[in-house]
């Protein structure tokens, strides 16, 4: 279920909620009038009273539903990305080959066409309907094989180096108008903790809380009281965590001046 689907299902069941509120309110306000003979508002505050546990029921089970659904086309929206992805890094890892193969450009070109075909367990053709097969959802996919087959390697000949980048390009310049338009849907934000700078570091120094401190001495201590175990082994590690230890040491004060 596409953003737009979801919110139109989420408008439909406010409003029939939102009626449902409003006549329940004004035949309570107004219950000792009969609009039809024999028939008080009062009547109908009581008959929606009564079926108010059935009204929220229905409407909890209808959210839980359209919720499921966008939540399964979410899944199948990101594990369809990802497939484009490794696409495209099938391409460029093609076209920047020295010498490329006929079997190079038959993996490729699967790939694309696995990634094209696998779009339609996600949309359907826009404009598609019952006699008409409508268009394509994102064409650069296929502006992509398009590019790709210009270089098909024949017995003949096969692509220099210059028509390979050339399609290098292209296959990044498609990949980047899907990138934009495909993750539209996604709904992403940007992170609460983002880190912007040139050049970024852990912001935290090396050491720990005395208190962590005194409850590793304590392990080690009753870990020597323990029996069994191999002396040479014991030894092995603390020496090798104590280099690991003294190379940081040293590695920091090297960052330091």
């Amino acid at each position: 279920m596409i953003r737009s689907s979801l919110k139109r299902s989420l408008r439909g069941v406010y409003i029939v909620i939102g009626l449902v509120l409003a006549t329940s309110l004004a035949a309570k306000l107004f219950e000792s009038i009969e609009p039809l003979p024999g028939f008080r508002l009062g009547a109908l505050y009581d008959y929606l009273k009564d079926m108010s546990l059935l009204i929220v029921t229905v409407a909890a089970a209808y959210l839980t539903y359209i919720f499921q659904k966008r939540s399964s086309f979410l899944d199948a929206l990101r594990e369809e990305w990802q497939d484009i992805i490794a696409t495209k890094s099938a391409l460029i890892a093609y076209c920047d080959k020295a010498s490329p193969g006929a079997d190079d450009y038959l993996s490729a070109f699967l790939r694309l066409s696995e990634t094209i075909d696998n779009m339609r367990i996600v949309y359907s053709n826009v404009g598609e309907t019952d006699e008409l097969i409508g268009l394509y959802p994102f064409s650069p996919l296929h502006d992509m094989r398009r590019a790709l087959q210009s270089i098909e390697p024949s017995a003949a000949s096969a692509p220099g180096l210059a028509e390979r980048r050339l399609v290098k390009e292209a296959v990044l310049q498609c990949f980047y108008a899907v990138r934009e338009a495909f993750l539209d849907e996604l709904d992403l934000e940007a992170p609460s903790t983002p880190i912007l700078p040139v050049g970024g570091r852990r912001r935290k120094r090396t050491g720990s809380t005395e208190s962590a401190r005194r409850w590793q001495d304590r392990q080690v201590e009753s870990l020597a009281r323990m029996p069994g175990g191999r002396a040479d082994i014991g030894q092995l590690l603390i020496r090798l965590r104590q280099q690991e230890a003294e190379g940081e040491q040293e590695r920091a004060k090297a960052r330091g001046a």
